[in-house]
């Protein structure tokens, strides 16, 4: 695990790989998991399917789809989903870059443990400029769904 640690103030609490991010999940109860990619995305691409742990993922948009404005109500609804700011919060995107800024958004709001996924759902673009291939939460094996 790294840390997202600035020198100035913590930003985070750190970088987690999606294996991790399961772990934590299935040992934690009160651990949650935050796709913040669009609509678009999780129609299209899938979610993680948390069903095995007896958790949903929580799909809660960093931007809205489909002009990428920043989504006015994010905190607000990170705030539904856990009221708890001592619990950790998982954050998801496609590669890991929307997850972080959610991460130190949450963090500057009170949560204490705000972790970026590694990779993200889909991973880096691969040779060829797909991703899907090379790293993130499907190619790690973990469980996912299409709708």
């Amino acid at each position: 695990m790294t840390t997202g640690i600035n020198m100035d103030q913590k930003e985070y609490a750190g970088d987690i790989t999606p294996n991790e991010a399961w772990d934590i999940l299935q040992s934690n109860p009160d651990a949650i998991l935050v796709d913040v990619r669009t609509n678009a995305e999780w129609a299209f691409v899938g979610v993680p399917d948390l069903t095995a742990l007896n958790k949903s993922c929580h799909m809660i948009s960093w931007v809205m789809f489909p002009d990428m404005s920043p989504n006015p109500t994010f905190l607000d609804q990170i705030q539904e989903v856990q009221a708890d700011k001592s619990q950790p919060i998982l954050f998801l995107c496609r590669s890991g870059v929307r997850s972080i800024a959610a991460a130190i958004a949450a963090t500057k709001e009170g949560y204490e443990t705000c972790y970026n996924i590694l990779e993200g759902f889909e991973g880096d673009h691969d040779t060829h400029g797909h991703r899907g291939t090379v790293g993130g939460w499907k190619v790690r094996n973990l469980d996912w769904k299409q709708n």
